[in-house]
């Protein structure tokens, strides 16, 4: 709990808060008066006041900022600062001011992939482990431990890459091409795969397996590393050190039969024979049960011994400092196109509103992510800033793109489209806005 909490403070505090900086920037260099610039809502805990005459606050909510220009509109301006005001500044100005919190998010985002970039890029290269029968990936002779080399056009390096692409194709239909280099073999081959609305209106759990691939993985030797405390393995008597050597008869030389066998046996007593310390030992297992999209599975409560993977599919790259500027730039264009690319496929309902996501979900990918290492917050965070900035260019009113909306017919029309017009679309906007954020916090809680 306290790391979820402190995963999403970190994560969404830090890109709202730049995001408010880059209005707040931009509209000091336009000459507007900016009257508070606030690091986080509620409560002030911390003032300053600077030689502009902004008050800097510290509030007591860490979740974002907000920033206070002068406005008309907002109430009575002097007659001496009325120059100051956001209002009485031109369009083009105007424009500039509100683009500049999703660009300050674009450019977070830069910034962010560059430090990755800069840091090393370390990745499992897209090596086939399984292949499911009558799958889209199933139409081509690609071979178990053959290695994935590009994806409609679009080369890939990792597995990374392979679920990137694989969300851009999401509703496709047409055939594509995956170029693949065979186990053992010098020269690289094609295969042609035809898809007829792929996984449109959907929610899949994993696209990798959803067209048909299992990443290769090291055979994992089944010998307890960790037994949860309270656990139905705990219960059973198992002890960390402990090697599986049969369950129910059958032998095991893999952790993947045992995590089988334990799933398919909610609730039943399970046989096991384990070694300890050079002597065998039968051990009476109830692995306890549990409802995973939709049907009930066993689980022990035990942890595996890490396997050593083969330094051949592990890549790891480093970037100079000009170099990763180029790759932040290349990733952030990468996000913006998938973003763009799924909101527009969510409003043709290829993409099912199921995969709406609100703060629930947020803090859990966070602290995943968090949990996972350095490398994965930080580009968790990058994408997180990507979509924040997307979002908000939406000609939604309310949001910065439906300002930037107004304003664009204002400098078209040459005069500014009418309170009464804006406050009719505020509410439409408002009304919208509320409506997707509660089926975004009902998905939350639907997926808990």
């Amino acid at each position: 709990m306290i790391l979820n909490i402190l995963s999403i403070v970190v994560a969404l505090g830090l890109l709202i808060t730049f995001h408010e900086f880059g209005h707040f920037f931009v509209a000091r260099r336009c000459g507007v008066k900016v009257l508070r610039f606030s690091v986080g809502f509620g409560k002030p805990i911390y003032r300053y006041v600077g030689k502009t005459g902004t008050e800097y606050t510290l509030a007591m909510i860490p979740l974002g900022g907000y920033v206070r220009m002068l406005d008309e509109r907002e109430g009575n301006v002097p007659e001496s600062l009325r120059h100051q005001a956001f209002n009485s500044k031109t369009v083009w100005q105007r424009i500039a001011i509100v683009a500049a919190g999703p660009i300050a998010n674009f450019i977070l985002a830069m910034a962010i992939y560059a430090l990755v970039a800069l840091l090393g890029v370390q990745s499992v290269a897209p090596k086939v482990g399984a292949i499911a029968q009558g799958s889209p990936i199933s139409q081509t002779q690609i071979q178990v431990e053959d290695e994935l080399v590009a994806i409609a056009g679009e080369p890939v390096s990792s597995w990374e890459d392979v679920n990137l692409v694989l969300a851009g194709l999401i509703g496709k239909t047409g055939t594509i091409i995956v170029r693949y280099q065979p186990q053992g073999r010098v020269s690289q081959q094609e295969g042609r795969v035809q898809l007829n609305r792929w996984l449109a209106g959907e929610n899949p759990d994993n696209l990798i397996r959803a067209f048909g691939l299992q990443p290769w993985q090291p055979d994992v030797v089944p010998v307890i590393a960790q037994v949860v405390e309270g656990g139905a393995a705990a219960s059973a008597g198992f002890l960390p050190g402990d090697k599986v050597l049969a369950i129910e008869g059958s032998l095991v030389s893999n952790w993947r039969q045992v995590v089988t066998m334990v799933q398919s046996s909610p609730s039943k007593a399970l046989s096991v024979t384990v070694q300890r310390d050079q002597e065998r030992h039968t051990l009476l297992l109830r692995p306890n049960s549990s409802e995973q999209n939709g049907s009930v599975i066993g689980y022990a409560g035990l942890a595996v011994v890490p396997p050593q993977w083969d330094e051949s599919v592990i890549r790891e790259r480093h970037y100079g400092p000009v170099e990763s500027i180029f790759y932040g730039v290349e990733q952030t264009n990468k996000m913006i196109g998938l973003t763009v690319s799924s909101i527009g496929k969510m409003l043709q309902g290829l993409i099912s509103v199921d995969n709406l996501s609100g703060p629930i979900t947020i803090a859990k990918v966070a602290s995943a992510s968090a949990d996972s290492g350095l490398q994965s917050f930080l580009k968790f965070m990058a994408y997180l800033s990507v979509s924040l900035g997307v979002l908000n260019l939406l000609p939604i009113p309310m949001l910065d793109g439906g300002h930037l909306l107004f304003f664009g017919i204002e400098a078209i029309r040459r005069k500014p489209v009418s309170e009464k017009i804006q406050g009719m679309a505020y509410r439409v906007g408002a009304s919208l806005l509320f409506a997707l954020m509660a089926v975004a916090i009902f998905n939350d809680i639907a997926r808990l």
